[in-house]
C-alpha cells in the first residue's frame, strides 16, 4: 500500500532533470494502491514508423511502478530499484496521450510487484507490464 501521498504538484517536481521530464510524463492521480500518469505520443516517444515506441511504454511503466514503490516504504530507511520488467504491446498509437496506471500486486518486505496498464485516449489497452522492485535498506 502506498504510505506517502504527496500532492500531484510535489510528485511532478520529481521528474525535473531526468527521463520523466524528457518524455513529459505527468502524474495525474494517486490512491492507496495505485499511481497514474500520462505521456504524450509525439516525436520523443514514437518509433521511426510513426507509432508509440515500445521502449517509451516501458519507460512510463517503470517510472510509475518505481515511484509507487518508493512511496510505499520509509524513504529515510529504504529505497526501491527495479529488478525486472516485462511488457506486452497490444495496440499501436499514433498521436495524443497514453495513460498508465500502476497497481500493486504484492507489497512485501524486500520485493514489490506492480501491474501497469497503459491505455490510449479511447480507453483501449495499449500495453500491459509487470515490474518487480527490490526494497533495499539504506546504510
Amino acid at each position: 500500500m502506498i504510505k506517502h501521498k504527496p500532492s500531484l504538484e510535489e510528485l511532478n517536481k520529481i521528474n525535473k532533470g531526468n527521463m520523466g521530464e524528457h518524455l513529459d510524463i505527468v502524474y495525474t492521480d494517486i490512491g492507496d494502491d495505485y499511481l497514474e500518469g500520462k505521456m504524450p505520443v509525439d516525436n520523443r516517444t514514437k518509433q521511426p514508423f510513426g507509432l508509440l515506441h515500445g521502449g517509451a511504454s516501458v519507460v512510463l511503466a517503470e517510472t510509475l511502478g518505481s515511484l509507487a514503490s518508493q512511496l510505499s516504504v520509509d524513504d529515510k530507511k529504504q529505497f526501491c530499484v527495479g529488478i525486472e520488467i516485462n511488457a506486452n504491446h497490444i495496440k499501436g498509437v499514433r498521436s495524443g496521450y497514453v495513460t498508465g496506471k500502476a497497481t500493486s500486486i504484492h507489497i512485501g518486505k524486500k520485493t514489490h510487484v506492480w501491474e501497469i496498464k497503459i491505455k490510449d485516449e479511447q480507453d483501449d489497452l495499449v500495453c500491459i507490464s509487470r515490474l518487480t522492485v527490490a526494497v533495499i535498506d539504506k546504510r
